[in-house]
């Protein structure tokens, strides 16, 4: 680690990069539609829209002549979420690697964070349960601020930890993690197991999309010239 800039920055998105919760998500939001009779988004059309503040996705997936209808999905959407995670066989696990390559991008010195869509409450839910909420120094959900792919919560999280755009870098699956780290002048790398195409990450302004959770530290090493 490079001692003279010691205040970098590793920002994860949540689900879809740290988290695998795109089943709970999809069936969650077909129950909130099919509550008020609405027409029930595929599961491709919802993934889409993971990493938004919930109001916007929602508003996304709503036809036109049901608008109208968005705070009241947006609380069914919430209280299905609520049940699902109460049910003794639902699972959101993390990808492979995660836990493994938290510690040793810790053990390295760099300062960890999470900017997501959840909202605080579902967030610390899910780092909670997988034991991962010690890990991350500066935690920015849809609670905090405009969402994604809006950069101030990620000025937010280098504003806390002492950082700067050029000592900090988004980890994402979708274009609104890599939109908002390139308005926030911080590089971006894609991870190709998530809900958006490697392909629109990269036109989106990645410059890099790893393979797997266990390549990131290498790729951080490279972008940063920290590689022995």
């Amino acid at each position: 680690m490079n001692q003279d800039t010691p205040n970098w920055l590793v920002v994860f998105d949540c689900d879809g990069t740290l988290v695998d919760s795109q089943h709970a998500i999809v069936k969650a939001m077909k129950s909130a539609f099919r509550h008020y009779a609405l027409s029930e988004p595929s599961a491709e059309a919802t993934r889409r829209t993971v990493g938004l503040p919930l109001g916007e996705a929602i508003r996304c997936l709503l036809p036109a002549g049901a608008q109208d209808k968005l705070d009241d999905v947006a609380a069914q959407y919430k209280e299905a979420v609520s049940i699902l995670r109460q049910k003794p066989e639902h699972e959101e696990p993390l990808y492979p690697g995660v836990s493994q390559v938290l510690q040793s991008l810790l053990s390295k010195g760099y300062q960890l964070g999470v900017a997501t869509g959840k909202s605080r409450g579902s967030l610390q839910s899910t780092l909670e349960h997988h034991a991962l909420q010690d890990q991350f120094i500066t935690l920015k959900t849809a609670d905090d601020g405009p969402g994604k792919p809006n950069p101030d919560i990620l000025w937010d999280a280098m504003a806390e930890t002492g950082a700067v755009p050029e000592t900090t870098l988004m980890i994402g699956d979708t274009t609104f993690d890599i939109i908002m780290a390139v308005r926030a002048g911080a590089q971006a790398v894609g991870v190709a197991w998530g809900y958006h195409a490697p392909e629109e990450l990269t036109a989106a302004g990645a410059v890099h999309v790893a393979d797997a959770f266990t390549d990131l530290p290498d790729v951080i090493a490279d972008l940063w010239g920290q590689k022995s």
